[in-house]
């Protein structure tokens, strides 16, 4: 296997992994740990809590899918940007650009999932300091997808390409007139 279908398999992974215990997670709170109402409320550290919320709509609650036809027509649009993403990943050939994409792949497959089963997505994770909450509640594949957007827009603003070596053995400018002797004379334009 060449190294570019290595790093297109490991972000792959990567996106089964974050999916995975993306629904873990959330069988484990609505499921054994008992959060099965929503507003249901479970205290973890003085800034972290459970508390399960049924988010009906996309990115920070827009667009609620409040009707079945919204709910599919959700479905069918994050389904979609999945399959961007997906084709999007497999383009890509260096790790750190694949990588965030297996984030966002994984998240997303994980909120699609629950949208096409339950008709809402499972948010839980609260974090919060006294009342100040600075994000809404939130599950595994939200903030590996909010973690692979924050990523890739930091590498395209700080990261540049270094520029291609000369091909063919071309040389340095100032060594160009050393090797005059060896190349045919030059035409001059009339």
């Amino acid at each position: 296997m060449s190294a570019v279908w290595r790093n297109r398999v490991i972000g792959l992974l990567l996106a089964t992994v974050v999916f995975a215990l993306d629904q873990w997670l959330k069988y484990l709170v609505t499921g054994p740990l008992g959060l099965e109402v929503e507003g249901d409320h479970l205290d973890l550290l003085p800034f972290f809590d459970f508390t399960l919320t049924h988010n009906l709509g996309v990115s920070l609650g827009y667009f609620p899918g409040t009707s079945p036809e919204m709910r599919w027509g959700l479905v069918g649009l994050t389904g979609l940007i999945a399959l961007v993403v997906g084709v999007w990943l497999l383009r890509e050939r260096r790790l750190g650009d694949i990588l965030p994409l297996g984030l966002i792949l994984g998240g997303a497959l994980g909120n699609i999932r629950d949208r096409f089963t339950l008709g809402y997505v499972v948010d839980f994770a609260d974090l919060h300091f006294g009342d100040f909450r600075p994000f809404l509640i939130f599950n595994v594949g939200d903030a590996a997808i909010s973690i692979g957007v924050v990523i890739i827009l930091a590498r395209a603003l700080f990261m540049r390409e270094k520029p291609a070596a000369p091909q063919g053995g071309a040389q340095a400018a100032g060594d160009a007139d050393d090797n005059r002797a060896d190349r045919p004379a030059e035409i001059p334009d009339a």
